[in-house]
């Protein structure tokens, strides 16, 4: 039997043991190391005193029918007693039958999507719409101002050297300052003319107001579905009952009960290389160091750590590059309310008449706070008293180390919460309780040293055992989706024996993989 390491117990590590055990061949040791210890990484689900927090969001939907299939076979979909690659390109996918998510535990939900944009104390529709309520909260003199910043940019374009002229190509100046600037900013804490374009070119290149006077246009005509439309404008996508995690604690379990085995609290610090090959992982466990064999690895560990752990490098070059790699930390305040002060002014009738949003995006430059969740809206089952509470997280963007990151559990709560009430959203009397999360290298960043990241891909692809996959493990801002694909890819050239990695580096570079939103 082959001994695999695979490095990393999320989305893509998980999605390679699965794949490498799934058809009995035995062919396969499979080991899953995963330094925390819980199943998921950042799409894994928080349960604080009954209420479960979702790490950013995700939206279980992809382009990629095997991805779709994949999921349907590991959870069934509520209202589908089988998955049915014909239904997808259907507006209302779903049939009758099948699971109960009241009587089911195991149940993907199908959940209507409505995101949208805080700014100035008004709602717009995420993406931005051109809807007469749009235009009324922009006021007239704004609209023609944006209409025609808009043509312009149509006539005169930008060279795409960085974010800023990518997004104003697409929506003109106007649009850009009020709908993309600021939040972008919080985000990546730089200024989206010192990032690169490629992140726009991988994350919306599809998106534009071109784009979104055609999305009008095909759902006035009854012809637009899931299939067709641009992902950040889908309207429909599933979700488990109880959060992501449930999805990839259960793809754990069926690792296990296929013979794999999957390690808790093991950290990996060295890979003993020998040859163009790794030889074997050095981890810190609960109980110690110890060290692995491996005929082949599979690495969703950080580019930085990984490269950094080669025993063998002797590139400065490439330690150099490495190092320099950027990332953005990440921080989600969940705070459990009786109500929110929003009203609900849409035709959406919901649980408790809360507002609908899955998402609310904060462009108000004048609070750090970048997005606001309202689990209810995602599965009511992530909610322990649904009928009178709600519950919230705040995500914030930071630094690991910086004065936000290093705050307290209570200063961070009372800092969110402070923001909340200055906005508008809540009373401060309505807080019941609070949760606090930090998440380490929650967004490979495309500025600094990446310029050079293709120099990364060639020294990595030297070791002819070692498979890079995942939104870490590819220095990619990779969705759940693109980071399953990755590791499919793997699996399938380990399986072929085939050298040739470029079906794994090139996932999510192709125009139909693209979201304008970060999970």
């Amino acid at each position: 039997m082959k001994k695999i390491i695979v490095i990393g117990g999320g989305p893509a590590g998980l999605t390679a043991a699965y794949e490498l055990l799934k058809d009995g061949s035995g062919e396969y040791s499979v080991t899953v190391l995963e330094e925390s210890s819980d199943l998921g990484g950042i799409s894994r689900t928080v349960n604080s005193n009954g209420n479960r927090m979702d790490i950013g969001g995700h939206r279980f939907f992809s382009k990629d029918d095997r991805v779709m299939k994949w999921w349907a076979q590991i959870m069934p979909v509520q209202g589908s007693p089988a998955y049915d690659d014909k239904k997808l390109k259907r507006k209302k996918p779903l049939e009758k039958g099948g699971p109960d998510p009241e009587k089911d535990d195991c149940v993907m939900l199908v959940r209507e999507r409505v995101s949208r944009i805080y700014y100035n104390r008004r709602f717009f529709d995420y993406p931005i719409s051109l809807k007469a309520e749009t235009l009324k909260n922009m006021g007239f003199v704004t609209t023609v101002k944006a209409g025609s910043s808009y043509l312009y940019s149509c006539i005169f374009k930008k060279p795409e050297t960085n974010l800023e002229n990518f997004y104003i190509n697409r929506f003109g100046r106007v649009l850009y300052s009020m709908f993309f600037e600021g939040y972008t900013e919080k985000l990546w804490g730089r200024h989206p003319r010192e990032i690169s374009a490629d992140w726009g070119a991988q994350r919306v290149k599809g998106l534009s107001v071109t784009a979104i006077i055609k999305d009008m246009l095909s759902k006035l005509s009854g012809r637009k579905n899931n299939r067709n439309a641009e992902t950040s404008l889908i309207e429909q996508f599933w979700y488990p009952k109880y959060g992501p995690g449930q999805l990839w604690e259960l793809v754990g379990d069926k690792v296990r009960s296929m013979g794999g085995e999957i390690l808790f609290g093991y950290r990996v610090e060295k890979l003993h290389a020998e040859n163009g090959r790794i030889r074997s992982v050095i981890c810190n466990t609960p109980n110690g160091r110890t060290e692995l064999e491996a005929d082949i690895v599979i690495s969703s560990m950080p580019v930085k750590d990984l490269v950094s752990g080669l025993d063998d490098l002797k590139c400065r070059k490439i330690a150099r590059i490495a190092e320099g790699l950027p990332y953005r930390d990440f921080v989600t305040v969940g705070l459990l309310v009786s109500r929110l002060e929003l009203e609900n002014r849409t035709s959406v009738k919901t649980l408790g008449g809360i507002v609908p949003d899955c998402w609310i995006y904060v462009q108000d430059k004048g609070v750090k706070l970048g997005r606001i969740q309202i689990f209810n809206n995602w599965s009511p089952y992530m909610v322990n008293d649904p009928d009178n509470t709600v519950w919230i997280g705040l995500e914030y963007f930071c630094c690991e180390g910086d004065d936000f990151w290093n705050m307290s559990d209570e200063e961070c709560t009372a800092f969110a919460a402070d923001e909340l009430v200055k906005m508008g959203v809540i009373s401060k009397n309505s807080i019941l309780d609070a949760h606090r999360e930090r998440v380490k290298k929650a967004y490979p960043a495309y500025f600094d040293t990446y310029s050079h990241f293709g120099d990364i891909i060639k020294f990595l692809d030297s070791y002819e055992n070692l498979y890079c996959v995942g939104r870490n493990g590819q220095h990619r801002y990779n969705n759940m989706d693109h980071s399953m694909l990755t590791a499919m890819n793997a699996a399938e050239l380990i399986k072929s024996g085939k050298k040739d990695r470029s079906a794994v580096w090139n996932v999510n570079t192709e125009k139909q993989y693209h979201e304008t939103k970060n999970q």
